[in-house]
């Protein structure tokens, strides 16, 4: 991995994806894709080429869902409100 592409990767995982809870019902690991490819395409904005950033995604991934597993526990009662609330509006209740 290039130094230079770690350096601001870190830099970037650091300054988007905060530690602690993950406020939505999304997966870790779908957030985690969904951020790498944010950064992947940051990237390629700040002047690295496409095939060095695809070269390491492979690399970067990990750290990428390091930080957002970096997370409290998965908060099941507000998973099932918001699953009740769904059904409620779907029931047209």
């Amino acid at each position: 991995m290039s130094n230079r592409f770690l350096r601001w990767a870190s830099t970037w995982i650091e300054e988007r994806i905060p530690p602690g809870a993950n406020p939505d019902l999304e997966s870790h690991a779908d957030r985690a894709q969904r951020l790498l490819e944010t950064l992947i395409a940051e990237a390629v904005d700040e002047g690295f080429g496409r095939a060095e950033a695809e070269e390491e995604r492979a690399r970067i991934a990990p750290l990428v869902l390091a930080a957002v597993s970096d997370s409290t526990d998965f908060d099941l009662d507000t998973y099932r409100l918001k699953s009740s609330l769904a059904q409620e509006n779907e029931d047209g209740d």
